[in-house]
């Protein structure tokens, strides 16, 4: 399914134009500038679906991009410092979680994490968010190629203590980098195995 080309659907700005809830979605969550758009260009092997930026918070719609007819990728706008007024910042983070609260077709979210910097505390509010809306998500951290020898495993060990007894989280973290590959098999088949959709 992966191999396959991804299309892009959509973005919506207000939760009304949000596409009918027809296939099973797995969306992709983070502070701003943590690697969403590179993680989902990585997954789906095309480097230029999902538009990437070293700008935080480019992302300001939920977009929605589809596989084979067959599941949805879900980008939703970065949390966290973003270059826009409040009031912007404010109305595309409220668009992210009122997808996350109503979404009937929505299998997992992934909660993506700089592996270099771990946790911090506006990824706690999100986790927060998450556990209320009592949405299953995972834990992946990006960016692994930039971490020494042996950090990775180490930030595995802490992320999985920090999430132990959140009522929501998936009890597996995943590392990945979108440079090199690593982890992008193993997520994929996280994705189906969260979605059931026969590859």
């Amino acid at each position: 399914m992966f191999a396959r080309p991804a299309t892009f659907v959509l973005g919506c700005a207000k939760i009304e134009q949000l596409p009918d809830p027809d296939l099973p979605e797995v969306a992709f969550a983070g502070r701003s500038n943590v690697g969403k758009s590179s993680l989902i260009n990585a997954l789906v092997g095309m480097k230029g679906l999902a538009r990437a930026s070293n700008e935080p918070g480019r992302t300001r719609e939920v977009n929605f991009f589809e596989l084979d007819g067959k599941l949805r990728l879900v980008d939703l706008p970065g949390y966290g410092w973003a270059r826009a007024s409040r009031g912007e910042v404010k109305r595309f983070q409220n668009l992210g979680r009122d997808y996350l609260r109503g979404r009937v077709t929505l299998k997992r979210v992934y909660l993506l994490i700089d592996s270099r910097h771990g946790l911090k505390a506006v990824d706690t509010e999100a986790l927060d968010a998450l556990d209320l809306a009592a949405v299953s998500y995972q834990i992946v951290l990006t960016k692994a190629d930039k971490l020494k020898k042996g950090e990775g495993e180490r930030m595995i060990e802490a992320t999985l203590k920090a999430v132990s007894r959140r009522p929501a989280a998936y009890p597996e973290v995943a590392l990945t980098s979108s440079e090199t590959g690593l982890g992008m098999p193993g997520l994929r088949l996280a994705i189906v195995s969260a979605t059931g959709v026969e590859p």
